[in-house]
């Protein structure tokens, strides 16, 4: 939701087709072949049967429309091309009505391993798949819904929900079962196995403290939540979430686990 990008999203022509030439289809390529190699094991269930239902080619960009085909059919979302940046409004206003935004442009070679805005890559192959999950699908058009209806600094609270479930969540359902459902690290190989190593802190899925909890985007997150089963999103659909909202701002952010990114002088 920042203001500033390198990027500039393609449009489509009269047929509704986006036209990336070669060098894009070439990124898109490498980064599907190496990502995929890295999800057994790592990815949830439900994802990996997400992107089965997909059927993603692995060798060229794929076109919104093939992907709205599939998402119409399981869960009644379809995508919606947006520029490479959007405002927090129309954010919410899109996944209130079920259309999730995908930037239709890729990443640089620059960037093949981590990119701070999402580009096609990041919404199609870490986003999508699970959109064909009922569960997902509801907890996405719900927290729409409530964003939809926030005031400017309630969204700040609610963007912590999104980055540590749909964003970065995790699941574990036992000691030794952690598995991915976070479209950010579905999506970044070099975050998929650092997750699934022994840095970071994994911790068991509390609102109030998801709230409350600092991040930054341009480094590898500090601190991850995991829920037991990716049908804990219903449930956590069904809290009064805006109520804890209303609490987290009372009572403030906990310290961060990260050191402060330095402001660069003009």
């Amino acid at each position: 939701m920042n203001t500033k990008t390198q990027y500039i999203a393609r449009n489509a022509d009269l047929n509704g087709l986006i036209q990336y030439p070669q060098d894009e289809h070439d990124i898109w390529r490498q980064l599907y072949t190496r990502q995929l190699d890295k999800l057994p094991g790592r990815a949830c269930e439900e994802y990996l049967l997400g992107l089965d239902a997909l059927s993603l080619p692995s060798d060229r960009i794929p076109q919104l429309g093939e992907i709205d085909k599939v998402l119409l059919n399981t869960t009644g979302w379809k995508t919606a091309a947006v520029p490479a940046l959007i405002s927090f409004a129309k954010f919410f206003e899109l996944l209130a009505n079920k259309s999730f935004p995908v930037a239709t442009f890729i990443r640089n070679k620059q960037e093949l391993d981590y990119l701070q805005e999402p580009d096609i890559f990041h919404e199609i192959f870490g986003h999508c798949p699970l959109l064909t999950n009922p569960s997902f699908a509801h907890f996405s058009h719900l927290y729409g819904q409530l964003g939809l209806a926030a005031s400017p600094q309630e969204r700040v609270y609610l963007a912590r929900l999104y980055w540590f479930t749909v964003e970065f969540g995790l699941i574990q359902s036992a000691p030794d079962t952690l598995r991915i459902y976070g479209g950010g690290i579905l999506s970044s190989p070099g975050e998929t196995l650092y997750v699934t190593g022994t840095i970071p802190e994994i911790k068991p899925f509390d609102l109030l403290e998801v709230l409350r909890t600092p991040y930054r985007i341009d480094i590898m997150q500090p601190v991850y939540y995991t829920i037991d089963h990716i049908s804990v999103l219903d449930d956590i659909a069904k809290m009064d979430i805006m109520a804890c909202v209303k609490e987290a701002i009372k009572l403030g952010l906990l310290p961060a686990k990260f050191k402060q990114k330095k402001k660069v002088s003009s």
